[in-house]
């Protein structure tokens, strides 16, 4: 196994920059999850670790050796891919060992690797069979155990369960969880999920313009952002954000950002904060609501079960505000802010 480190690694097409100066360094053994939106640069990074891109400005490096002329096949990565790739015509089992019959390992030796990871994937009752005979999570265990066979120093994943159904991606991730605990092998994985990434990623990586946002366990990411951006992609609904005078002795100039669940409805009162809700929906154990308040829309992550068009009163408590500059999108502590 290997740790993977990338020094200023940039990438472009023509004259777009994908990715931008990305230092990294994951060590040996962790799973890391590069996270942001679409065009962000997440699976280009990928596919340069992989070798499937060169490297044009920077250096890659896979443990002690510099790969950056190094091609793809002679990395001892795997990768994994939404499309899974299997062979049609080959039963599991064949599936399962072609990369090893490719890389020259004896019969003997396939055969018993084929076993071990069919035994840890909950394949054996399946060696027999062809992909067609499978369901979407079947399918998804073979091309995980594929990549898993080989042994790789280095497990890269894009987006590998964007094509199950919501139970089986809580199913596979969960696997995929108990995989690496059990293995530890280094793991770079690209969602854009944000239920993939809290749940798996040990360090999360957040991108946007081909530029890394912030790096830290989700947990940090989550209640301590470095900026608007990595605040408004992490939660579900997003950070809401108001201009400074929705909070009359907060900091002026500033954006102000605050959780849907930070938020209180309650009844309107005199002197406070009135706002009429516009959606409605109920999940079971919590209610999202939006309410529109003057100019501006606030989702709410509430208990109660308000109707849409009822006058509601809303409580930001200033101790759950975060603060943003407003031309920077950086976020400012509060003693920046008012000293």
């Amino acid at each position: 196994m290997a740790g993977v480190t990338l020094e200023q690694v940039t990438q472009r097409f023509g004259r777009q920059v994908a990715v931008a100066e990305v230092s990294l360094r994951i060590p040996d053994g962790e799973f890391w999850v590069l996270m942001g939106p679409s065009g962000c640069g997440k699976s280009t990074l990928l596919r340069t670790v992989a070798g499937l891109l060169p490297v044009q400005e920077g250096r890659l490096w896979l443990g002690e050796r510099c790969v950056n002329q190094v091609p793809a096949r002679e990395r001892d990565v795997a990768m994994v891919f939404q499309n899974y790739a299997l062979y049609p015509h080959l039963s599991v089992a064949e599936n399962l060992a072609f990369g090893l019959k490719m890389r020259g390992v004896p019969p003997a030796v396939r055969q018993q690797r084929v076993q071990w990871v069919a035994e840890l994937l909950g394949l054996t009752p399946l060696l027999g069979q062809k992909p067609g005979q499978l369901s979407g999570g079947q399918q998804q265990r073979v091309a995980l155990g594929r990549a898993i066979v080989r042994s790789p120093q280095v497990f890269l994943m894009d987006e590998p369960l964007s094509n199950l159904d919501s139970r089986l991606r809580d199913q596979t991730r969960a696997e995929l969880k108990r995989l690496h605990q059990q293995l530890k092998i280094t793991t770079l994985y690209v969602t854009h999920d944000q239920t993939e990434a809290m749940t798996l990623a040990e360090q999360l990586v957040i991108m946007h313009q081909g530029r890394v946002q912030q790096v830290g366990t989700p947990q940090t990411l989550y209640h301590q952002p470095a900026n608007q951006i990595v605040a408004s992609f992490l939660g579900n609904p997003p950070m809401n954000f108001l201009p400074a005078w929705f909070l009359p002795n907060g900091p002026p100039d500033v954006t102000i950002g605050i959780r849907p669940e930070a938020i209180r409805i309650t009844t309107p009162e005199a002197g406070m904060r009135r706002g009429q809700v516009t959606v409605v929906e109920p999940l079971g154990d919590v209610t999202l609501v939006q309410v529109q308040l003057e100019a501006v829309s606030l989702w709410v992550k509430t208990q109660t079960l308000p109707t849409v068009g009822e006058s509601v009163g809303l409580l930001l408590p200033a101790s759950h505000c975060y603060y943003f500059h407003p031309q920077t999108g950086q976020r400012l502590e509060l003693k920046t802010v008012i000293g």
